[in-house]
């Protein structure tokens, strides 16, 4: 690493090739607009897309930084000046975010805030979401829920999702949501949770022994073998979804040759549950992500052109 340049450590430290989550996602919940035939606000959108990733760099940073001290390892910064870049990564964030508050409404400011501070106490506090049994939830969540529903949102007419309003006469904030629509966002996000959720239960089996060590007890520590099979069960619930929302006309029914990516993303699943290792099987994870979840963007967005031919 001494040889490196700034931008390469920079990159390393906030491990740039993790984010191929977040932008996969990003792009699924486009495919899922140009779908239903939504005009996209691409400033507001690209927007999103900066403060979203931006942040994504942030809690990555922060992350790297405890976790290191934690496990005595080094980082590729001396700690002074890696803290100081996560500073002005949150800056930043933080900007970029109020930003997108100033162009949308306060549903995003709560929803962001939210998501804001989940990330930050994801790893600092005196009780990290990292080190407790429900990590892989609140990751899946984050990601996979949070991000896809705040682009909707932000692209859909107003009121059509979410409405939030103030009384004056009787002094009280009205809350109401459309269930259709609400539904229909749940179920495309059973896709992206189930498969960011099954990366961090990977990385949580293969480091178990590890975490065990510094005092972090994650999910498999309490469910032991049992982890295995909800790793399987976790990616079968996007297939289960895929069809799910075809049957209740959510999706188009050629979003069906998604399912085609089973036998391979089941030949993964069986390699990981023959060895559980870092360095040669915890990949198959990232590889199942971007299997299914490409699958379902292209699908889907095949699905809009297909609509627009009748």
């Amino acid at each position: 690493m001494k040889g490196d340049t700034f931008l390469q450590k920079f990159l390393s430290y906030t491990e740039i090739k993790t984010k191929i989550t977040s932008v996969i996602t990003f792009l699924f919940a486009l495919s899922y607009l140009f779908y239903i035939k939504q005009e996209i606000n691409w400033i507001v959108t690209l927007v999103f897309f900066v403060s979203m990733l931006l942040f994504d760099l942030t809690t990555t940073a922060l992350n790297n930084y405890i976790d290191t001290k934690t496990n005595h390892q080094t980082l590729v910064f001396k700690r002074g000046r890696a803290l100081a870049i996560f500073f002005v990564l949150l800056v930043l964030s933080i900007v970029t975010g109020i930003y997108l508050v100033i162009l949308t409404d306060i549903i995003v400011l709560i929803i962001g805030a939210v998501c804001f501070a989940t990330g930050i106490l994801y790893t600092f506090g005196p009780m990290p979401i990292s080190r407790l049994p429900f990590g892989e939830l609140i990751s899946g969540i984050f990601y996979g829920l949070c991000i896809p529903f705040l682009i909707l949102y932000i692209n859909m007419p107003a009121d059509s999702i979410l409405s939030l309003g103030y009384d004056k006469v009787l002094n009280s904030l009205h809350f109401s949501f459309n269930i259709e629509p609400v539904i229909a966002i749940i179920l495309l996000s059973v896709i992206p949770i189930s498969v960011t959720a099954n990366i961090m239960l990977a990385n949580n089996i293969c480091d178990l022994e590890k975490d065990i060590a510094v005092k972090r007890y994650t999910l498999p520590y309490f469910i032991g073998k049992k982890s295995l099979a909800l790793f399987s069960i976790i990616y079968y619930a996007t297939y289960v979804s895929n069809i799910l929302m075809v049957i209740l006309g959510v999706l188009n029914p050629i979003t069906l040759i998604a399912l085609l990516t089973f036998p391979l993303v089941q030949k993964n699943i069986n390699a990981f549950r023959k060895v559980q290792d870092k360095g040669t099987t915890f990949g198959v994870s990232i590889i199942n992500f971007i299997i299914i979840m490409c699958a379902n963007t292209i699908a889907i967005f095949l699905s809009g052109i297909v609509q627009g031919w009748f």
